[in-house]
């Protein structure tokens, strides 16, 4: 799943593509990595960079390489070729901006109709904002769909490897699979507040134990 270019590892290799509307933060996660960033390369027919993130397991070393869309979701909708081959997937929004969570939607079917059947994250970014538009309750769209999701904050690195380890133990069909040492990550340039994180971890747990609602846009109301 590497690009023409890109000498292949004798290790497991999974293409990840990452999706989500333009400015949700999908280039900043992925360049925490920092050996994803060194070794980036380019796709310009596709309009994609891709990033070969490593990560050690106690299983041994897998790469993941990260497909990032080089902004052009802005246009709507990726080509095909993005998704084709795709093993595992993220998807992204911003809890600070609503429409983002609304197009979760878009973003899945147009994955699942290239890509059946592939483990799927969903991600809710920059928790490190004050003022959160979408809150943990309202975040239902991976109940219905039976996604892994995840509150994240990529400029503060929060739960960085959480959506990793989530998809390599599904790869690799072991939920003991762990990594036995951290990826090696670039500062953080802004600092979470961990309590009031807490708590929206809180409510996101209350809220997976209610009903779920008929509609999304009830919340928003």
């Amino acid at each position: 799943m590497a690009l023409p270019n890109q000498q292949t590892v004798d290790y497991p290799s999974f293409k990840l593509v990452i999706v989500g509307d333009g400015g949700t933060g999908k280039t900043t996660f992925v360049k925490r990595h920092l050996t994803g960033e060194f070794e980036k390369k380019y796709e310009p027919t596709i309009g994609v960079e891709v990033h070969p993130l490593d990560f050690f397991t106690n299983c041994g070393k897998i790469r993941f390489y990260c497909w990032d869309t080089a902004g052009q979701e802005k246009f709507g909708g990726l080509r095909d070729g993005y998704y084709i081959h795709g093993q595992c997937a993220i998807i992204m929004f911003d809890v600070t901006a609503r429409l983002t969570y609304k197009n979760v939607p878009t973003w899945h079917r147009d994955l699942c109709r290239v890509c059946e059947n592939i483990p799927i994250v969903l991600c809710g970014n920059k928790v490190d904002v004050k003022n959160r538009q979408v809150k943990a309750k309202q975040v239902t769209f991976h109940r219905k769909k039976n996604l892994q999701y995840y509150e994240i904050s990529a400029k503060s690195n929060y739960n960085f490897e959480k959506p990793f380890l989530y998809l390599a133990r599904k790869l690799a069909g072991d939920p003991n699979l762990h990594f036995v040492e951290s990826p090696a990550l670039a500062p953080p340039e802004v600092q979470i507040d961990l309590a009031a994180q807490q708590q929206h971890e809180a409510d996101l747990a209350a809220a997976a134990a209610q009903p779920l609602p008929d509609d999304d846009d009830d919340a928003f109301n």
